[in-house]
């Protein structure tokens, strides 16, 4: 196992979550991150002799449940960690650990290089640039965000309550994504146009002067320039209806150590000084929407407006 993913493994398991050694620690992973999991397993292995490694095979697409043995697990244990291909971020089995006061983070769509990556953060530093950003959004009615790229888009915020995603894990229920640097919200309402030009799936980093259009009215995404998510986005609605069109989530990256975008969405999202905007579920950030799709763009140059006045958003 290589130094890096063992260095990165021990800032998640002792940083990010302070295990302690009478703690119980699920790893879960599939087939294709096992050398992820079993880095986070050894990380774990070497505070606590309740670690745990569970794998199976990969999901088809985000938000799938995982088997009913590995929620159960989640859900009895003090910590887990999900380096898994398919995000199990919005599901309910991560939402049920939660609750169960288990904490955790998952890691969806993870590789080798994102990991180390990622990890090798300050985190302390992630967490003050979270406080900061959360500061000037919270209690704004109405926040808008425009880009060169020819974003105009008003988020009518109600009653929903902005989260933030540090990677400070370290009470029960607590829940972040690894890696982490995000302040984050589902809102009630949103109108206009994004324009993503940084990474989106299913095509990653998209290449230079490619754009990708999104019309929005009354919280629902009306139109889609883009063929591939168009069909993801009709596939999801042939089971949920108008709920897979739902604007899901404003996020805005904190990640101070994340100083270009590499077409991972799990570590893109995170870059301070961008933006993402999703489609899709939002049941498990605060909204209430179940999809089993969640679709986030990112936005390069992104300013911010929380009631009109712009936000100083953090950069690397």
């Amino acid at each position: 196992m290589s130094a890096d993913l063992s260095e990165a493994a021990a800032t998640a398991v002792n940083q990010c979550l302070n295990v302690g050694p009478d703690e119980s620690v699920v790893v879960v992973t599939d087939d294709e991150r096992e050398p992820i999991g079993e880095a986070l397993y050894e990380a774990a292995s070497a505070v606590t002799d309740d670690a745990t490694v569970l794998r199976y095979p990969p999901a088809e697409q985000h938000g799938t449940e995982p088997p009913a043995p590995v929620a159960a697990a989640m859900a009895e244990s003090d910590a887990f960690l999900a380096p898994t291909t398919k995000s199990l971020s919005h599901t309910r089995a991560r939402g049920a650990a939660c609750d169960a006061s288990a904490r955790g983070a998952t890691l969806p769509g993870i590789t080798e290089d994102v990991f180390a990556t990622g990890l090798d953060a300050d985190y302390t530093a992630i967490e003050a640039a979270c406080d900061d950003v959360l500061a000037q959004v919270a209690g704004a009615d109405e926040v808008r965000v425009t880009s060169p790229a020819g974003t105009d888009i008003a988020f009518g915020i109600g009653d929903r309550e902005w989260l933030s995603d540090t990677g400070m894990v370290r009470d029960p229920g607590d829940f972040s994504n690894l890696p982490a640097g995000e302040v984050f919200v589902a809102p009630e309402t949103a109108t206009g146009t994004f324009v993503v030009d940084g990474t989106m799936m299913p095509h990653g980093l998209l290449g230079e002067n490619r754009e990708l259009t999104f019309e929005v009215e009354g919280g629902q995404v009306t139109s889609i320039d883009d063929d591939a998510i168009r069909a993801d986005v009709e596939a999801a609605a042939e089971s949920v209806g108008d709920a897979a069109y739902n604007l899901a989530e404003l996020g805005i990256g904190t990640n101070v150590g994340v100083d270009e975008l590499v077409g991972s969405v799990l570590l893109d999202e995170k870059a301070g000084g961008t933006v993402h905007i999703a489609i899709g579920d939002n049941a498990g950030i605060g909204g209430e929407t179940d999809a089993p799709i969640h679709l986030d763009g990112i936005l390069r140059d992104p300013t911010v407006y929380a009631d009109g006045d712009e936000i100083e958003l953090p950069t690397a």
